[in-house]
């Protein structure tokens, strides 16, 4: 059996496995992480993993509170497991959180059920992990350790902060909650690399800890606070300056003083080397919150793209895609396609894609229908789309992605060598003259066929209106037109604060009608050179920054009255 083969979970006793999330960054799960989610029945995660280690479970996950004494009803029956989320945070009041955590581990795990128990950073560190395993051992129940990236070593790689080099120094762990008189005595008479887990509040108390115990006050120290998230932020100075760098900074006092950190003593963590080597917090739309008005699906792919640029994409569906009111012509046309009745198929959009991959489904037809007829796609997000349907596009457009481009490379209607004329082409119920007349130009037959509807979707919640219209997003990509009416209709003007990003001139022209000031345009009509642009942006806009010896900061943190709304 290989060592990453998920064991049989017995017929009574069930199966646990221990799992480590990580820092904080999804990313850094395992492969073996995310294999043990998708095969849980059941999940018990502490509340601050839980948005970590989710997405890879099964769908329709249910949260049940956990009492003083869960019965068997918690984890009812047999047939096909339900996925129950167990959310630490709602543990009883005054329960000790190992004795319930182990407690609801040995309910869940029996009947034959494979328990995952996701624990922050790496199981071999977690406070109550082994004594939890040990209960398993006493209940005859096996289980398994998956382990995970330390936040005591993850942290510090995000913070650019080596904790060795060539000259090979010790690198000492200490937590600052437990660390006995001994201990910092210990690592304060070495000049080993010191990494210290402790709290906001509590970092100038571990500062002075390791002084008394024979460090000198000039020693580099780092700080990171929720490390490897887009809300790291990291502050360099000493031990002997390090409470007043955090009191100008701002941040201390703050009633958020008990969030957990890292901090980094020695040589390794000087400040110039730092300055080098922050790869995460220096990426040019770090911590960024840019408003993506687009539906989930479509933004998939431009989210993804925003965050490997440090964003924090925010996705807002400003039209909502409903069926034709009249669906019998979309009925013919697909049937059309089985008769033979085209030469040509064209997808526009991806809700084209959609639309007829449903009505095929519907019909119970897939991807072979489409052999002998041609395929074309305008942008790479539809072809994408197609491709995903089975379907590789015979012509997408060299140039510019647009109908007009579409209409560059399409060929002329030959009767020798084209046994059919007509090309069905479905579309929305917003008219495409511009390709249906180009095409009929080129001697072709068109049917022009409205395979859904756009409406203006619902509006956002209350709390991302306010968001948008009071300075709380740092910019927003808007992809069309019709994104820009839209949203300024069901959620209000983006305040003035808010960088503009639009991704051509006539998206750029809509916004400006409406009052907005343009700050980025795409050089080309992709969505994906859109979010390059704004990432440029971002970079000289830090660039400028730091050569002006300024702070670098995002947009809706300019001046204090960032948050102001803008008046019309």
């Amino acid at each position: 059996m290989s060592p990453t083969t998920l064991p049989a979970a017995g017929p009574e006793h069930g199966h646990v496995t221990f799992l480590g999330a990580g820092p904080g960054d999804p990313g850094l799960l395992t492969l073996r992480a995310v294999e043990a989610l998708a095969n849980a029945d059941v999940l018990v995660a502490e509340h601050e993993v839980l948005d970590v280690v989710r997405p890879h479970a099964r769908p329709g996950v249910a949260v049940v509170h956990p009492d003083p004494g869960p019965s068997s009803d918690s984890f009812p029956g047999t047939g096909t497991p339900q996925l129950t989320v167990v959310d630490g945070a709602s543990t009883t009041v005054g329960l000790p959180a190992v004795r319930d955590a182990a407690h609801l581990v040995m309910e869940a795990a029996r009947g034959g059920r494979r328990v995952v128990r996701a624990v922050s950073g790496d199981p071999g560190l977690d406070t109550y992990a082994a004594e939890e395993m040990l209960a398993c051992v006493a209940a005859g129940v096996p289980f398994e350790v998956v382990p995970g990236v330390a936040a005591a070593v993850g942290v510090p790689a995000y913070a650019g902060v080596p904790l060795r080099d060539a000259q090979g120094a010790d690198v000492r762990f200490v937590d600052a909650r437990t660390a006995s008189d001994r201990c910092w005595t210990e690592v304060g008479a070495s000049d080993g690399t010191v990494v210290v887990s402790t709290s906001l509040d509590s970092v100038a108390s571990a500062a002075g800890e390791l002084v008394a115990a024979g460090r000198k006050p000039d020693t580099p120290m780092t700080v990171t606070v929720a490390g490897t998230t887009t809300r790291q932020r990291t502050w360099s100075a000493t031990l002997g300056t390090i409470a007043q760098t955090l009191k100008q900074a701002k941040v201390l006092p703050s009633p958020e003083g008990g969030r957990p950190v890292i901090a980094v003593v020695g040589e390794r963590s000087a400040a110039a080397q730092r300055d080098q080597l922050s790869w995460f917090e220096s990426k040019p739309l770090f911590g960024w919150k840019v408003l993506v008005p687009r539906t989930k699906e479509q933004a998939a792919s431009l989210s993804d793209q925003l965050r490997s640029y440090g964003a924090v994409p925010h996705e807002v569906p400003t039209i909502a895609v409903e069926p034709p009111r009249t669906p019998q012509q979309m009925e013919r046309a697909v049937k059309g396609l089985v008769t033979g009745r085209y030469e040509w198929i064209a997808f526009t959009s991806v809700n084209a894609v959609k639309a007829v991959r449903e009505k095929f489904e519907e019909y119970g037809l897939d991807a072979r229908a489409f052999a002998g007829i041609k395929v074309a796609a305008v942008g790479e997000q539809t072809a994408k789309a197609l491709v995903a349907f089975g379907v590789k596009p015979d012509l997408v457009p060299s140039g510019e992605q647009s109908a007009a481009g579409l209409l560059e490379d399409w060929p002329p209607y030959d009767p020798v060598f084209d046994p059919i004329d007509r090309v069905f082409l479905p579309r929305a119920d917003i008219a495409t003259e511009t390709l249906v007349a180009g095409l009929i130009e080129l001697g072709w037959e068109v049917d022009d066929v409205t395979a859904y509807r756009t409406v203006r979707a619902s509006p956002p919640p209350a709390d991302t209106r306010e968001a948008i219209k009071g300075g709380g997003f740092d910019a927003v990509l808007f992809t069309s037109s019709s994104t820009v009416r839209n949203l300024v209709g069901i959620a209000g003007k983006p305040h003035n604060v808010t960088v503009i990003a639009c991704i051509g001139p006539a998206t750029a022209k809509t916004a400006e009608e409406h009052g907005l000031r343009v700050d980025v345009m795409a050089p080309e009509p992709s969505v994906h050179k859109l979010a390059e642009a704004l990432a440029n942006f971002g970079l000289r806009r830090r660039a400028a920054a730091q050569e002006a010896g300024d702070p670098v900061t995002r947009p809706s943190e300019r001046r204090p009255g960032a948050r102001r709304r803008r008046t019309t």
